[in-house]
């Protein structure tokens, strides 16, 4: 038989968010606009624009962020694997946002790193409460998991000054070149090996 497989609901969700995040203008291709509504309807409730065509999405925004309350669910609810990305967003949003998790357990623990950069986060339990702020700042941060990974990479594009990101082989495994991609968007990003000396102390 033949089989086509089905574009990556969540990478172009990823990258759905990150041009929210950035103020950005982003086309992106070969996807399924139907697969992804749930993450369509948040990003449109916080103030984002979005323009669906056959085989393809365009993400606009150029106003601020407005708070939401999202809660991820099994198909065809809001992806888990969506949540680090979209609370990331919300840090700048004005007011306060509240997203539960509904699908994991221990889904939070990237919001050490988010504080880092400045941002106003409590948890409990399953619930995140993020307090929006100006702006994040940029601090030395880890990937905690592949998609605390790519939210990491986000909060980056986001902030003011240099951020650097370690163990990002975890974001490696779920993106196919992430970094090209992120670069011929615009981002000043590039992957930086550390010396054996300097990762040891690190650690």
């Amino acid at each position: 038989t033949t089989y086509s497989i089905i574009p990556d609901q969540i990478e172009a969700g990823t990258y759905m968010v990150a041009a929210a995040a950035t103020m950005g203008d982003v086309l992106i291709k070969n996807v399924i606009p139907k697969h992804l509504e749930s993450i369509t309807a948040k990003l449109i409730k916080a103030g984002v624009s979005v323009i669906e065509y056959d085989d393809s999405i365009r993400v606009m925004r150029d106003g601020p962020l407005e708070k939401i309350s999202l809660k991820t669910m099994p198909h065809p609810g809001f992806p888990t694997d969506m949540q680090p990305q979209m609370t990331t967003l919300l840090t700048v949003a004005e007011g306060t946002s509240i997203v539960t998790e509904g699908v994991w357990d221990n889904r939070f623990k990237y919001v050490d790193e988010l504080r880092r950069m400045g941002a106003k986060i409590q948890v409990d339990g399953k619930v995140a409460v993020i307090e929006g702020v100006p702006s994040l700042t940029a601090a030395p941060v880890k990937a905690t998991d592949l998609r605390a990974g790519a939210a990491m990479l986000i909060a980056a594009l986001m902030a003011h000054g240099t951020t650097e990101i370690e163990e990002i082989y975890h974001i490696e495994r779920g993106y196919e070149d992430i970094i090209q991609k992120f670069r011929c968007l615009g981002a000043d990003i590039r992957k930086v090996e550390l010396p054996d000396s300097v990762a040891d102390k690190a650690i």
